[in-house]
């Protein structure tokens, strides 16, 4: 079993995906407003809060009524998220159709059979937003808004994943201790 978590970003098509990936990692990913600009799975390494590292990658962004021919071709691109420990699910924060795409990104990720697999909601774009905006839709969703493009509003989402990943980790989780000593469950 590996020994870094994984950190999963999903979304809607043109969430901002990629070019969270670019900025948390320094990375050149393609990043272009257009549907299923990433078709292939991208992993980085990222260190978060706490000194740890974790991978972190890039799926194909998802849209609503998708075909289910279209759904089975991708499904192996997606099966990855099987072995996410923690799922980004980034918003266009700014979308006129945000709950539509909220909804769909959860049953999509219900339909992959990964809807239990913790997540935090990222709302992107929040410049778009008036302060008043923003605040509201942060306290109706409960998320963490950024600016993907700008590195700056991102350390609230690095503690974000740093506070839900402990929790989760399934490496923590094979360790115990026995008559005072800290050992491996295998």
């Amino acid at each position: 079993r590996r020994s870094l978590p994984i950190v999963s970003i999903v979304g809607y098509t043109n969430a901002g995906k990629s070019t969270l990936l670019n900025t948390l990692t320094k990375s050149e990913v393609a990043a272009a407003p257009r549907p299923f600009e990433t078709l292939d799975t991208t992993a980085r390494r990222l260190r978060i809060p706490r000194d740890r590292d974790v991978i972190i990658t890039d799926t194909v962004g998802f849209i609503r009524d998708l075909p289910p021919d279209l759904l089975g071709a991708f499904r192996s691109t997606l099966s990855e998220l099987q072995d996410a420990d923690l799922l980004l699910h980034v918003v266009d924060a700014g979308s006129d159709e945000l709950e539509i795409h909220v909804q769909t990104v959860e049953r999509i990720l219900t339909e992959l059979q990964v809807g239990d697999v913790p997540r935090v909601l990222v709302l992107n774009k929040c410049d778009r937003l008036s302060p008043e905006e923003r605040v509201s839709l942060l306290r109706r969703h409960e998320g963490v808004g950024i600016v993907a493009h700008d590195a700056g509003t991102l350390p609230p989402l690095l503690a974000a994943i740093a506070h839900v990943l402990p929790k989760h980790d399934p490496m923590a989780a094979a360790w115990h201790e026995q008559d005072g000593q800290i050992v491996h469950a295998s």
